[in-house]
């Protein structure tokens, strides 16, 4: 398992609308896997693999978000403090006393992360209390009125923490999505020289996290037959969520996805993953999620439509820096992905 392209892709900063640095990456490890490979004008990577056998084939299209949630500076004090606005969904009781990345056009400033308002040695008992909006927090760079000169509004500003192996698992920042990424790059390498019948597009996709944006658009050009969202997905298998609300399980293999707040996957494309997976005993589990959404949606419903399901790996911790997965539903993810797209 190649962990240390994981690795690289998750520490590449990249939030939604700045993707390039992530896009660069993903371009140099895809050399010699497609047939064709452009960037469309919101920046997603659109992959094709022509088919190697027969006629009239149908297209199969993975769809692998790049962005993940961070910030943009919204403003500079004169006093060099910087504001910045969500791209992305946070708890703002994650985003205490964090490190930080200012990802500015002369590079990267490093700085802290917190919330204005007394410390704790001279909060009152409702200060502490108090859960402060993402608004309230703001950026120290440690470079006072200077920052004025560094930081331009807009500039990117994403979580500054290392990815780790602990045991099983892997913690980062951003698996969600980089593992998409990851499982984008991994499933057409395993394809090897297999002459499938399908003509296969992997788009590396912008913008998800405020909206599928980019997987519209590259839906739009594409027009798969069948569409297959890859994401990652909740793991509540922690203390505090009654079981019913547990999503996923870790290490019981990849998540074969149903239904989230954007769509309802294809009943035939969910029995036909199923029915592989069993066949090549892959451990599969299957998923559902009240809210929340993924680039499947988008492909399934561009232009006239297509078929859809998502193919999904449950994160603990979801949306913080301490994302942490199994690699073992990693490999199924990936196990799957590569049967699939072998007889297609």
């Amino acid at each position: 398992m190649n962990i240390d392209l994981l690795k690289a892709l998750c520490e590449t900063p990249g939030v939604p609308g700045a993707e390039d640095r992530v896009r660069d990456l993903i371009r140099s490890e895809i050399e010699g896997l497609f047939d064709e490979v452009t960037v469309d004008p919101m920046g997603s990577l659109l992959c094709r693999r022509d088919a190697r056998k027969g006629k009239n084939p149908k297209r199969i299209m993975l769809l692998c978000h790049m962005d993940e949630i961070g910030f943009l500076v919204s403003h500079i004090s004169d006093k060099g403090y910087i504001y910045v606005q969500a791209v992305g969904g946070f708890d703002p009781r994650n985003l205490f006393s964090r490190r930080v990345l200012v990802c500015t056009d002369q590079g990267d400033l490093k700085g802290v992360m917190n919330p204005g308002g007394r410390p704790v040695h001279i909060a009152s008992p409702e200060d502490r209390k108090k859960i402060p909006e993402v608004g309230e927090f703001f950026v120290d760079i440690g470079r006072g009125e200077a920052a004025k000169d560094l930081v331009n509004v807009g500039d990117m500003v994403v979580m500054d923490e290392p990815f780790v192996e602990i045991g099983d698992k892997v913690v980062s920042k951003a698996l969600d999505n980089r593992i998409a990424c990851w499982l984008g790059i991994e499933a057409i390498r395993g394809l090897g020289k297999t002459k499938h019948g399908a003509e296969i597009h992997v788009a590396f996709t912008t913008q998800e996290e405020v909206g599928l944006r980019g997987a519209r658009t590259a839906s739009f050009s594409v027009k798969p037959d069948i569409g297959i969202g890859i994401d990652t997905t909740l793991a509540c298998d922690t203390p505090g969520v009654p079981e019913q609300e547990r999503t996923t399980v870790q290490g019981e293999g990849f998540g074969l996805h149903v239904r989230d707040s954007s769509f309802i996957a294809d009943r035939g494309l969910v029995a036909e993953f199923a029915a592989l997976a069993e066949a090549k005993k892959i451990p599969y589990q299957r998923t559902m999620l009240r809210a929340g959404g993924q680039d499947g949606a988008a492909a399934q419903q561009a232009a006239a439509g297509a078929r859809a399901v998502g193919i999904v790996v449950g994160t603990r911790y979801i949306h913080t820096v301490t994302e942490m997965t199994h690699k073992s539903d990693l490999q199924a993810a990936r196990d799957i992905l590569v049967a699939y797209l072998k007889q297609a």
